[in-house]
């Protein structure tokens, strides 16, 4: 299973040429590349299952597919498509946009991605109370050097500028509580999701971030 060169086309297409009339006229190419997707999604789904139990093999690959259409109510941006698609795969007990994988397909742009962005106020105290009471967890997981070298440095992303309420500022963890998102990611060539296999090696590097939606989850239960 693999992404078909015309979806990349398509999305190419469509960044240049983002407006309603362009998008009536070939929609019958967004559906064509859609289907693609959805069908790359399936098995991504299966094989994510066996990296991840609490990846239901039950969902519908269909609505993981995020829609294309922009909410642009409270955007700049008039812009009325994405120039993308996004797949959110949920956690069992989770939802999508909380603990999750998440593959973005965009020419030059995709990527695969886990952990929990930006978690609602209920979630993120009880993450921060989990990092305050089992920091060495995960500190084992993200400063693991395979972890690092996939991923990046985990404690540089959106992180408040004061310091929690519930917390002092000496405290040995303060970096890691004043963060607002728990995520990473992991750039993905376009060839690379053109090639037989493209599938199972997406599930590969989900089964090296697996460890930290595993903490994420524990902390929210």
């Amino acid at each position: 299973m693999r992404i078909e060169q015309a979806t990349f086309d398509f999305l190419k297409n469509l960044e240049a040429n983002n407006n309603r009339e362009w998008f009536q006229a070939n929609k019958h190419l967004h559906d064509k590349a859609r289907e693609n997707v959805i069908e790359f999604t399936a098995e991504l789904i299966r094989q994510l299952h066996l990296v991840d139990p609490e990846v239901s093999a039950d969902l519908d690959p269909k609505k993981c597919v995020l829609r294309i259409y922009r909410d642009i109510r409270f955007s700049k941006n008039k812009t009325p498509y994405k120039n993308n698609f996004g797949v959110s795969i949920p956690t069992l007990n989770s939802k999508n946009g909380g603990v999750e994988y998440y593959f973005h397909i965009q020419p030059g742009k995709a990527f695969i991605a886990g952990g929990y962005w930006m978690p609602e106020t209920e979630h993120l105290k009880a993450i921060r109370q989990e990092i305050d009471y089992n920091a060495g967890e995960l500190k084992n997981i993200i400063d693991n050097k395979e972890f690092k070298e996939l991923f990046g440095d985990f404690r540089k992303q959106e992180q408040l500028k004061t310091v929690p309420r519930e917390y002092s500022a000496d405290n040995e963890n303060i970096e890691l509580l004043k963060l607002k998102s728990f995520i990473v990611s992991y750039p993905i060539k376009d060839k690379e999701l053109a090639k037989p296999g493209a599938v199972e090696n997406i599930a590969f590097v989900c089964s090296k971030l697996y460890p930290l939606n595993i903490f994420l989850r524990n902390a929210i239960a």
